[in-house]
């Protein structure tokens, strides 16, 4: 885990819920798209096999398309959100050190500064950018 990602905790869970009222938009609209006739192709069961028309009621395709399309790209980032927040999560969890789990979760998870964690924590800032530093890789 490096600082680039664990930075990212607290953007990641604003995105989350903008992600989320987006989608929900989008579903909205799904529910508004007008419905239009249309006619389906098909054959009959039996000998000999003729082509059959259908008219048959259905959502506009190209506005309902493209919003199954947005739908599934707000998705696929959704799950990108919740498995990059459930990675730092873990990570943090991870630590054996207690103190340094309460360092990280106060400065990642919680967004304080350093030098307020020290007070916290009765530390120098140094001391907690050096416990920060040793579980971290560049």
């Amino acid at each position: 885990m490096d600082k680039k990602t664990l930075r990212q905790y607290r953007a990641l869970l604003k995105e989350q819920i903008l992600n989320d009222k987006a989608i929900d938009k989008l579903y909205e609209r799904a529910s508004q798209v007008p419905t239009v006739m249309g006619k389906v192709v098909g054959s009959s069961h039996d000998f000999p096999f003729t082509e059959v028309r259908t008219s048959v009621q259905m959502d506009e395709p190209k506005e309902a398309d493209e919003i199954n399309r947005r739908l599934r790209i707000r998705k696929e980032r959704q799950e990108q959100i919740r498995a990059a927040v459930l990675e730092i999560e873990q990570f943090i969890a991870g630590i054996p050190d207690s103190n340094a789990r309460q360092i990280f979760e106060m400065a990642y998870i919680e967004g304080i500064k350093q030098h307020e964690i020290a007070d916290e924590v009765g530390y120098s800032r140094g001391r907690v950018s050096q416990i920060i530093d040793q579980y971290l890789k560049d």
